[in-house]
């Protein structure tokens, strides 16, 4: 039992430690300047891309 407790916990050890690494990164890559270009591009493309509901079939 002590050996499945031990998995067990490590498990839980390394999700947790995964959650704090992807947490510290998408902050870093936020709060850096290039990740701030980035995230003014991907808006510009967001924002021209057009859905397949805004062409309306009666405008031809």
């Amino acid at each position: 039992m002590s050996t499945f407790s031990s998995i067990v916990i490590y498990i839980v050890s390394l999700f947790i430690l995964y959650i704090v690494i992807e947490t510290a990164v998408r902050r870093g890559i936020n709060s850096s300047i290039i990740g701030k270009v980035l995230e003014k591009k991907i808006e510009i493309k967001e924002e021209k891309k057009k859905s397949f509901f805004d062409s309306d079939l009666d405008e031809d």
